[in-house]
């Protein structure tokens, strides 16, 4: 369903609870912004604000192949580490991949460890891309999203040409 809740600073956010491809999502906005994007069991339901509505369509043109880029304010909570990851998860194409490593050298980090940490609190996963980061040996390693590693799988599939998520074989 839809609701809206205060948070801890006194705003009010709204969410969407819709079904996709990938499971039951939850998305979330604050001041006009998609502040997060999880998997849940909730009901599903309700009446949109018109950027969750914007979003969901988003989402469903993404998951049917037919939509490589989200065009959609987004305002992540996290450290000023975890948005500089994640601005550069955004900056990753759709079909490509990148090491943990690589995005540690693109945001002057000295490791890759704490980016793989910030990628798994990714608040707003799909839409900000952490499903594209792969090993250094290429291999995929954690996924925070429902389905762990085959919906990463599922994503990285649908986003080289293969029948992934959301699409009928």
């Amino acid at each position: 369903g839809q609701g809206t809740w205060p948070n801890a600073g006194g705003r009010s956010m709204k969410d969407l609870i819709f079904d996709s491809p990938a499971g039951r999502l939850r998305l979330s906005e604050e001041a006009g912004a998609i502040t997060r994007l999880e998997w849940t069991r909730a009901g599903a339901g309700g009446t949109p604000s018109p950027l969750l509505r914007e979003a969901r369509a988003q989402i469903a043109s993404y998951f049917a192949g037919r939509r490589r880029a989200f065009d959609l304010p987004l305002a992540p909570h996290g450290t000023a580490f975890q948005k500089q990851v994640w601005q550069a998860l955004a900056a990753i194409p759709y079909g490509a991949t990148v090491s943990y490593g690589e995005i540690a050298r693109r945001i002057g980090a000295r490791a890759a460890r704490p980016v793989g940490t910030a990628c798994g609190a990714n608040p707003i996963p799909i839409l900000i891309p952490c499903h594209r980061v792969l090993s250094a040996t290429g291999a995929l390693t954690g996924y925070s999203g429902r389905g762990g590693l085959k919906t990463k799988a599922a994503l990285l599939t649908l986003e080289q040409g293969g029948r992934g998520i959301g699409q009928a074989a």
